[in-house]
């Protein structure tokens, strides 16, 4: 997995580890400063609301919705 950059936080008790690329580290980093959360907290609400979707892939289009909300807004 080159490029990939694997972090673990623990969901509903039990330890996961995602595999992201470090540009949407930095994106889901921001998520949780702007929404005064932790990591863990955020990546929490993403799994929640995924649906079928695989973790990581909801981590990035969770990324890529806040990227480009924050991008409409400046």
């Amino acid at each position: 997995m080159p490029g990939l950059r694997k972090r673990s936080v623990l969901l509903s008790g039990h330890a996961t580890s995602i595999a992201l690329e470090p540009e949407f580290w930095a994106v889901l980093d921001e998520m949780a400063q702007a929404q005064a959360l932790s990591l863990a907290a955020v990546v929490g609400r993403i799994d929640e609301t995924r649906g079928a979707s695989g973790l990581a892939s909801a981590c990035r289009l969770a990324a890529l919705a806040f990227a480009k909300k924050s991008t409409a807004e400046t």
